[in-house]
């Protein structure tokens, strides 16, 4: 990591060194983990450009990634190509995001691509928007335009269309609540069918 700039903060003009920063963007993505951990430690955000910012944001980061662990078990990565972190608002906007899940043991279980995600650490939400992808690495397949992930009921909830695909079944509705693994989905009005056999799920 490049440490050896410093960034232009608009709280009064106080340069601060940019490690303060990077580590301050760190701590943010830390409550990105999917569960509610014990212990949570990171191998450092790694931002290959950094600029002075000039508009309401207190700090950009560019190719920004990071890995979550907890009790050196990795849980989650998170990069992105363009970060934008906002201290007052206790929020970060991710530009061209992608976020891997792990479970206890650090298998890699789901990745959620989106062309945004605003995470917010008040409520430990992430709020991707535009061309947002979940795929599971059972060959499940999540796609619709906006989805909220709620780290702390390790939830996934879709308040609009969406298109679900499996090995067994594929189906499409207007709202979807699931978890991370699509193990338990709840769709609202649903549409769809069971993969070689014809079956019509209920709504159809």
């Amino acid at each position: 990591m490049n440490q050896g700039g410093r960034a232009q903060w608009r709280n009064g003009g106080t340069k601060v060194p940019f490690r303060v920063v990077a580590r301050l963007a760190t701590i943010l993505l830390c409550a990105l983990a999917p569960l509610r951990l014990s212990a949570c430690t990171d191998t450092g955000v790694r931002p290959t450009t950094e600029t002075q910012v000039a508009d309401s944001a207190d700090q950009v980061l560019f190719k920004m990634n990071t890995n979550i662990t907890a009790d050196g078990v990795r849980r989650s990565y998170v990069e992105a190509e363009t970060a934008f972190v906002y201290q007052g608002r206790q929020t970060m906007d991710l530009h061209q995001v992608k976020m891997l899940f792990f479970d206890t043991q650090g298998n890699h279980k789901s990745t959620l691509t989106a062309d945004r995600g605003l995470y917010a650490t008040y409520s430990n939400k992430l709020d991707a928007r535009g061309h947002v992808v979940v795929t599971s690495t059972d060959g499940r397949k999540l796609v619709t335009e906006h989805l909220i992930y709620d780290k702390l009921a390790n939830q996934i909830k879709v308040d609009t269309s969406f298109i679900y695909d499996s090995p067994t079944e594929h189906s499409t509705g207007k709202g979807l609540d699931t978890d991370i693994e699509f193990k338990n989905l709840r769709v609202q009005q649903p549409k769809g069918f069971q993969k070689g056999k014809g079956m019509l799920l209920p709504g159809q």
